[in-house]
């Protein structure tokens, strides 16, 4: 049993290999109890955890898919590629991503993230605006610029 000592502020230092074995991050939430005479320190999100999503062997296949493309767009978003819409809701579904954002990870919307990405890295920028006249102006300017274009 590894021991550890009360800081001046309360505060104690969780053993590394507690820390590990429970796999906690720092930030992570801890609720405490005493329990006859111990304290006793939980994992706020393992109390909290709702039961994992039960997937069939093909939503397993399409979920690996998806946490590799996730990676990659975290990583390099310039190099990456969006999820199938399927993908995105298996990996909702697990709560790999939030459910609420499903469209931000979809082909469709990283392409455009791709585009912007792109441009800033080559130094085209739109703004700063003084005001928001100019914002309106800029936005107009761009949209005939895109109906030039179609």
């Amino acid at each position: 049993m590894a021991t550890t000592k009360v800081g001046p502020k309360h505060q104690i230092t969780i053993p590394k290999e507690v820390f590990d074995d429970l796999n906690l991050e720092v930030g992570d939430l801890l609720e405490a109890e005493v329990e006859r005479g111990k304290i006793v320190l939980v994992p706020k999100r393992l109390t909290e955890k709702a039961p994992a999503a039960r997937l069939t062997a093909r939503e397993q296949n399409i979920l690996m898919k998806a946490k590799k493309k996730i990676e990659k767009i975290r990583k390099e978003p310039i190099r990456s590629e969006g999820l199938t819409l399927e993908e995105a809701k298996i990996a909702a579904k697990t709560a790999l991503i939030d459910k609420d954002q499903i469209w931000w990870w979809t082909e469709e919307w990283q392409k455009g993230e791709r585009e912007a990405a792109t441009e800033l890295k080559a130094g085209k920028r739109v703004g700063p605006f003084t005001n928001a006249e100019e914002l309106i102006a800029s936005l107009h300017e761009g949209a005939k610029h895109l109906r030039a274009k179609a």
